[in-house]
């Protein structure tokens, strides 16, 4: 699972400017989601090979007439509760304040690796006026300009070489897991719930990797798996900016460690920027995906109640929109376990590998029938395709142009792929490579 890395402290210090740079060094790689709270953001980065999600959290103030400021303020304290690693970045210009004295006792009572780091360090002057950090007593700081990146090197190298390397023992080893997620007060512990009532005796709770995550084995009418309910996933607060805050960062780890991510909607709220948020989660990781829109019982029906509420889905997901949309009630039972069967296939087909000479016997005739559009007079030939090694479905194929093929005509070997083979609910990707 991902380590996680937060980066905390004041205001203005240049903290979004660190975070943007360690999500810009690997573009290929990166999943920046517009956070769901005010000026607060999550991606994902990678120093020397190692993946890590980094949270961006608003800026720590004390004795502030900011109405938002108690909210930012548990943010910030949930992110340290979250995180693997935490940077702790004060500015050189402002020197040593209350307020960062005030965050370094806190981070000291968290018990975590945290780094303290200087930022707008741009002179041998500025190196000067940075050793004033030491009244802290420490042994240690960072001086660097996030700004032009000078310094981060050191940093991370540091960061990355102490993130734990005591990994998680799984007791469920193997078994398929498939995470419930959602917005606060969508029915995801009463689905969980639902799904467990029946016999008592087969249940095994078991604290997950993060807290407040429980894992739970299922074992019944043929199926076998983990269940993965984001208990932490609760209303805090009042205030909306919070509570979506709360959500996302339980999100996030719960997502990374699933084969399948089952998205709870409320039927009676629609389909709303969290859930979009989740979504792109689970996508972005290669997750496989299941749509659960929940207290369908609330809702009044006419004759395409159904199809209008799936298609709204569908328009606001973007082009991969092969993925399976069912309404339920959890707290009724209505079609739950038809739920447990379809997430089951969705796992059946993140798993599934085509063999070499059959991709190659289905898709070559395709691409003779639909070649790619000519560029400047010049013809791509497709010579021979292989799906890759890796837990979810990817595909290679190998042309004489690769650089020639456009996203269009990949999107077309996506949906080929999808239609011969069958992967509903699984973000497939397709790559182009020199043969």
């Amino acid at each position: 699972m991902s380590n996680i890395v937060a980066i905390v402290g004041r205001p203005n210090v240049g903290k979004s400017t660190l975070f943007n740079r360690l999500l810009e060094r690997r573009e290929a790689i990166v999943d920046s989601t517009a956070g769901v709270t005010r000026d607060r953001h999550y991606g994902k980065s990678d120093w020397n090979g190692v993946d890590f999600t980094v949270i961006d959290t608003g800026g720590y103030e004390v004795n502030t007439e900011d109405v938002f400021q108690e909210e930012i303020s548990k943010q910030v304290q949930l992110a340290i509760d979250e995180a693997t690693s935490i940077i702790f970045m004060v500015n050189v210009a402002e020197g040593l304040t209350d307020t960062d004295r005030e965050i370094f006792e806190m981070l000291r009572r968290a018990n975590k690796p945290f780094y303290i780091v200087v930022n707008k360090v741009d002179s041998a002057k500025d190196e000067l006026h940075a050793t004033e950090f030491y009244q802290l007593g420490i042994e240690k700081y960072y001086t660097i300009s996030s700004a032009s990146g000078s310094g981060t090197g050191e940093l991370l190298d540091d960061v990355v070489n102490e993130f734990p390397t005591s990994d998680y023992q799984d007791p469920f080893e193997g078994l398929p897991k498939i995470t419930i997620a959602g917005r606060p007060n969508v029915g995801k512990s009463t689905l969980t719930n639902a799904l467990l009532d029946v016999e008592r005796n087969i249940v095994t709770d078991i604290a997950g990797t993060t807290r407040d995550s429980i894992e739970t084995l299922y074992n019944k009418f043929g199926h076998e798996f983990v269940l993965v309910d984001t208990a932490g996933m609760r209303r805090k607060a009042k205030v909306k900016e919070d509570l979506e805050f709360y959500s996302v960062m339980r999100s996030i780890r719960s997502i990374e460690y699933s084969d399948v991510v089952i998205i709870m909607v409320d039927a009676t709220l629609g389909w709303e920027s969290q859930d979009m948020n989740i979504f792109g989660l689970a996508q972005k990781n290669r997750k496989g995906i299941v749509i659960l829109v929940n207290k369908w019982d609330l809702v009044e029906k006419e004759t395409n109640t159904t199809r209008d509420f799936e298609n709204q889905i569908k328009s606001k997901i973007g082009q991969f929109t092969d993925i399976p949309i069912l309404f339920v009630s959890a707290l009724t039972k209505q079609r739950i376990l038809k739920a447990v069967e379809v997430a089951m296939e969705v796992y059946q087909n993140r798993a599934k590998k085509i063999k070499t000479s059959k991709l190659n016997e289905v898709m070559l005739p395709v691409f003779e029938q639909t070649p790619p559009p000519a560029i400047k007079g010049k013809y791509i030939k497709i010579k021979y395709c292989v799906q890759l090694p890796t837990p979810s479905p990817q595909f290679v194929f190998f042309c004489n142009l690769p650089q020639y093929v456009k996203e269009p005509y990949k999107r077309f070997t996506e949906n080929q792929l999808r239609k011969q083979f069958g992967f509903t609910g699984v973000p497939i990707e397709v790559y182009f490579r020199q043969k």
